[in-house]
């Protein structure tokens, strides 16, 4: 093994071609984005070089900061309802229940449906004349509940996050499983064989052996949901009042609808800069000696 890593030229060919993939389509767009938003530029000819303007206008600008604010309640949502709904039903599964690949399966679903289609789904699930909620509401003798659950400024937040949480549920539980799979059997028994309930032995060896996972699961729900994209545009479009805008939307809405490429390209850096931040931030909250 040692000569193996040792042999540089063998080294480069397999790592080279990659290496200059990633440089074209992550390394150089990165770039071009950051030269791009200091320019005040509508994509055509040359643009003014006006430095950190867009920047200012952006943090300056309420409809920008509300995205921002929505990305970040979206965030919360993911890390304080998704994930640990996913841990729940990780350790349930991984204590050897019944019909264990069956569940596993079903509750893994949804992540290989098409973000657009889960959109499209659920928007026929909110539709205020025949979705299946405001059915199902007034079948049970609620009718005063329900709404149109995408066209109220005060439900159109909340009804936007669900659908993307119920989608990667299934995604990170199957992660959560995995790793509580890979702990030792031993260990659990020894724990039981010591007097610890089942949830004393969840909270206290368990879940810390899965620190490594729970990290993972953590930066990938984060990230995802700081950079969300296709299922806003479809469900809402960024509405309604732009109430459930995010930056990923408004900046899409910039520059192929307003044409203002800097200040678009300028929304893309902070999204990058902003995922990078909390993924930092995340490793050196999970760091081990």
């Amino acid at each position: 093994m040692d000569r193996v890593f040792s042999n540089k030229r063998d080294i480069a060919v397999f790592v080279g071609p990659t290496l200059l993939l990633f440089v074209a389509i992550v390394l150089v767009p990165i770039f071009v984005s950051s030269y791009y938003s200091l320019l005040d530029w509508n994509g055509i000819g040359n643009g003014k070089f006006i430095g950190l303007d867009n920047y200012v206008e952006m943090f300056t600008d309420s409809r920008a900061l509300n995205s921002m604010k929505n990305s970040l309640l979206f965030a919360a949502a993911s890390v304080f309802f998704q994930l640990p709904v996913s841990l729940l039903l990780a350790l349930i599964l991984a204590s050897s229940v019944k019909g264990e690949g069956f569940y596993r399966t079903v509750y893994f679903i949804p992540v290989l449906i098409s973000t657009v289609v889960i959109a499209q789904l659920w928007s026929k699930i909110y539709n205020a004349d025949y979705g299946l909620l405001n059915t199902l509401l007034k079948t049970v003798g609620l009718p005063d509940l329900a709404s149109d659950w995408l066209g109220q400024r005060k439900t159109a937040l909340v009804a936007s996050f669900i659908p993307i949480l119920w989608q990667y549920v299934g995604y990170h539980m199957l992660l959560m499983y995995a790793g509580a799979k890979s702990i030792s059997s031993e260990i659990i028994e020894a724990a039981k064989i010591d007097g610890a309930s089942t949830i004393r032995t969840a909270f206290s060896v368990i879940i810390p052996l899965m620190k490594p996972v729970l990290k993972v699961s953590l930066v990938f729900s984060v990230i995802g949901a700081l950079k969300i994209f296709d299922l806003i545009y479809v469900l809402t479009g960024g509405g309604p009042f732009f109430v459930t805008e995010v930056p990923s939307t408004l900046m899409y809405t910039t520059i192929f609808d307003t044409f203002r490429y800097g200040y678009g390209s300028a929304i893309s850096v902070f999204i990058i800069l902003e995922c990078l931040v909390f993924t930092i931030v995340i490793n050196k909250l999970f760091k081990t000696e």
